[in-house]
C-alpha cells in the first residue's frame, strides 16, 4: 500500500474528545456521544467526519498499549463563531501528510502497524509530532467490508 504525500493547510474542527489508550479503547463511546449532537454544528465545510488522535511526544517510540492519548470525533468548520454546547474547537495544524486510502471493515491495528513499522522506516520520511486522523467520507460505511476511508499520518523528511 503506497500513500499519496499531501501538504495540508490548517483546518478548524469542532467535536468531542475523550482520553483513552489502546488497552482501553473507548472510541465507540466517543462516537455514540458525538453523532446525535453533530447536527447542532451549523457551519460545516464538508459532510466528512474526522476521527483524530493527538498523541503525546514519544508515544510510538516507547509504545505500550496503556499509553494514553486524546481521540476526537469532529467535523471541519468555517470558523468557531457558533460553537454548540458540549462541543470543543480544535485547530488542526497544517503540514506534510502521508495519506493511505483504506478499504475494508473498520480500520484495525494491522494497517497502522504496517504504516509505522514497515512503510515509514523504508520511506524518506519520519513521523512528525502532529495529530493523526482518518477522513470518513461518503464511501465510509461503519462495519462494512466495502467501506473506504483515508488515513492521514503526519510526516517530515528524514535529515
Amino acid at each position: 500500500m503506497k500513500p499519496v504525500i499531501k501538504l495540508l493547510k490548517e483546518k478548524n474542527l469542532v467535536g468531542k474528545r475523550l482520553t483513552m489508550s489502546y488497552a482501553n479503547y473507548n472510541i465507540g463511546e466517543l462516537w455514540r456521544s458525538f453523532m446525535p449532537e453533530r447536527k447542532k454544528i451549523v457551519n460545516n465545510l464538508t459532510k466528512d467526519l474526522i476521527s483524530l488522535a493527538v498523541y503525546p511526544p514519544g508515544h510510538f517510540t516507547n509504545f505500550k498499549p496503556a499509553n494514553e492519548f486524546e481521540r476526537w470525533a469532529a467535523v471541519e468548520v468555517a470558523d468557531f463563531d457558533e460553537l454548540p454546547e458540549g462541543m470543543e474547537p480544535f485547530v488542526l495544524p497544517g503540514g506534510l501528510y502521508a495519506v493511505f486510502h483504506y478499504k475494508g471493515l473498520n480500520t484495525d491495528h494491522t494497517i497502522f502497524q504496517y504504516i509505522i513499522e514497515t512503510w515509514l522506516p523504508d520511506s524518506i520520511y519520519r513521523l512528525d509530532n502532529r495529530p493523526h486522523f482518518e477522513v470518513l467520507g461518503d464511501s465510509y460505511k461503519n462495519n462494512d467490508p466495502a467501506s473506504e476511508e483515508d488515513i492521514w499520518i503526519p510526516i517530515r523528511p528524514k535529515k
